[in-house]
């Protein structure tokens, strides 16, 4: 590639970190000001139509629905023996129901440790209130306007009819008698996987009819740890209506306090980086959904609910149902996708945050999980989507490869041109666009393999980064988690040396460089190597501490990213060469690595 290839590729690099920054610092706080005001607008429009109807977090005169102690009681095992409870036994699922709220308050994922270690113990995603990190869900009814009947409330003890243990195939039913001729029945199903389905019953024996409305919330207490990256969501989620995707953050909630919605359907719950929790009614029911905040006994309490729009009227010795179902577990885009499909639910496939190329994201996931279905390895998996996607853009990069080489044999004429009118930039420029169009050659071509691997780059990160299906995916050797950083250190010799080199103070977070980011940095040093170092003095400065920047810049990112892209660069290497040469080019890649830390003679810098 020669000088002007190359201010090419630096200008791109350039106007990609002017427009990244500009999103960053300007165009996104301007666009999330407006979009806040538009909001507002909206809330308060919204607020002026539903003022008469119930919402989730009151009852229809106002008052708030009754709710427990939210004060710190004691460890999770303790608050769990302390109470009556019904088991939950499934393949996937192991937890309780607790009898006081009839609430769903315990559980754990069989499939998923914390760690790769083998005495790691299970995922806890759902904890009760009174231990250190409550986290439940919990269905139940809003009285109409005037009603004065005892409903059951989240103090309430529920008692067990017949099955006492909840499983995949026996669903289980909690019962309580009000006193005053109402009988509420709340029945659990489960699936092989993580949705919970709640059918709850009302019997009237009371002399008259009953308005009632059906109510479903996922509650969570203390702000939970998040990955702090901005292109991944974590915190309260939704679809509803013409809201279409809700993302707030836990700031933002702590800010806004409430936030009201009105739709048809949807979904709304929580979601962090592998794992979820959202509830949702039937398809086509109306709601009005609710992100709110609140401080509970010192403790902060987000909540996610909705309450039916129509009320359910149950006539004087008539029975009504209503069901709701809640999504609970790992966040595996299969199983997703097979509720979102089965049942109608608006676009839960956005549980996972696929991100902008969203276009590119789920085919390449796709691809990658069928090739692993094949290979018995993610990691193998990425190398041959590599090769498929060298394949897919090799006629773009045998293009430039070869104007590439048309370029590198007009060199001496482009130095002739140049010191000919070294005096005259436009007649310079004039003579070298003549030459370009004599040689048929395009000095932007050089920039085609860059540009076409930044949107693959981003969307194998988002793959990495944000599906369940390559969290703890193991490679070879010692690469046990795709999804995590190379564990290696350069700077203790791979540990040879019994130190931790990211303890240092200050310098300490900048010593991470595992083996396969050092193995990228030189793959990336060498590809660099294949044409002669520029000209340029500052030009040659950039390329030439490129591959360093780079190999510090990804140290950090999943081991699975850093590979696909040493792969890759072994792949252009290889490629590049071969199609150069095809094209009469004169490749001396140890000769131009060594002009790389070749120093010029001031005589030399001097002309």
């Amino acid at each position: 590639m020669n000088g002007e290839g190359r201010n090419y590729i630096v200008a791109i690099g350039l106007s990609i970190l002017v427009l990244v920054g500009w999103q960053f610092f300007v165009a996104g706080p301007q666009l999330e000001k407006t979009q806040q005001q538009a909001q507002v607008a909206a809330e308060q429009a919204q607020s002026e139509a539903t003022a008469d109807l119930p919402t989730p977090g009151t009852a229809s005169d106002g008052t708030a629905i009754a709710t427990s102690s939210a004060s710190l009681v004691g460890t999770r095992d303790e608050v769990i023996a302390a109470g009556d409870r019904v088991e939950i036994s499934t393949v996937a699922l192991t937890g309780s129901i607790n009898l006081k709220g009839g609430r769903l308050d315990d559980l754990r994922l069989k499939r998923y440790q914390e760690t790769i270690e083998d005495d790691s113990p299970i995922i806890t995603l759902f904890s009760p209130q009174g231990t250190p990190e409550p986290y439940y869900s919990e269905q139940g009814w809003v009285g109409a306007a005037g009603s004065t009947a005892t409903l059951p409330n989240s103090d309430s003890v529920w008692t067990v009819e017949g099955n006492p243990t909840l499983s995949a195939s026996a669903p289980v039913t909690l019962s309580f008698d009000n006193g005053e001729g109402l009988v509420f029945k709340r029945t659990f199903e489960v699936d092989e996987n993580y949705l919970f389905t709640v059918k709850q019953s009302v019997q009237n024996s009371t002399g008259g009819d009953i308005a009632l409305y059906p109510y479903s919330y996922v509650t969570r207490q203390e702000t939970p740890q998040t990955s702090g990256f901005f292109i991944l969501h974590e915190g309260p989620i939704g679809v509803l209506g013409d809201a279409n995707l809700v993302e707030l953050g836990y700031k933002d909630l702590v800010e806004d306090s409430r936030k009201d919605y009105e739709a048809t359907g949807g979904w709304l719950g929580f979601t962090d980086k592998y794992w979820a929790s959202a509830v949702f009614p039937e398809a086509n029911t109306p709601i009005n959904a609710r992100f709110s905040y609140k401080k509970a006994d010192a403790r902060d309490t987000y909540q996610t609910s909705y309450v039916g729009r129509e009320p359910l009227v149950v006539g004087a010795g008539a029975t009504t149902e209503h069901k709701s179902f809640i999504y609970a577990g790992a966040k595996v885009e299969s199983i997703i996708d097979s509720y979102e499909r089965g049942m109608g639910i608006d676009r839960l496939e956005l549980l996972i945050d696929w991100g902008w190329f969203h276009f590119i994201t789920k085919p390449l996931f796709y691809v990658i999980r069928s090739l692993n279905e094949v290979l018995g390895n993610f990691g193998l998996a990425i190398l041959a989507v590599t090769v498929m996607i060298k394949i897919l853009f090799f006629w773009f990069a045998n293009k430039s490869y070869a104007s590439m080489a048309g370029m590198k044999k007009v060199q001496p004429e482009m130095k002739e041109i140049q010191e000919r009118h070294k005096e005259d930039r436009m007649a310079q420029q004039q003579a070298m666009m003549e030459l370009y169009k004599r040689e048929k050659i395009n000095p932007m071509s050089g920039c085609w393999p860059v540009l076409i691997q930044i949107p693959v780059f981003f969307s194998l990160y988002k793959v990495l980064f944000v599906t369940i299906e390559m969290r703890h995916a193991p490679f070879f050797g010692w690469i046990q988690d795709l999804a995590a950083p190379d564990p290696t250190n350069l700077f203790n010799l791979f540990g040879l040396i019994p130190v931790d080199p990211t303890s240092l103070p200050l310098i300490g977070g900048f010593l991470v460089i595992g083996a396969w980011p050092l193995i990228m940095g030189i793959t990336m040093f060498v590809q660099m190597r294949l044409n002669p170092p520029p000209a340029d003095a500052t030009q040659a400065a950039i390329f030439a501490w490129m591959p360093v920047i780079f190999t510090f810049m990804l140290a950090g990112f999943p081991a699975g990213l850093v590979i696909y892209w040493a792969w890759n660069n072994f792949l252009s290497i290889c490629q590049q060469y071969f199609i150069m040469k095809r094209h009469g080019a004169d490749v001396d890649i140890i000769g131009n690595i060594l002009a790389t830390f070749k120093k010029k003679s001031p005589e030399g810098d001097a002309k």
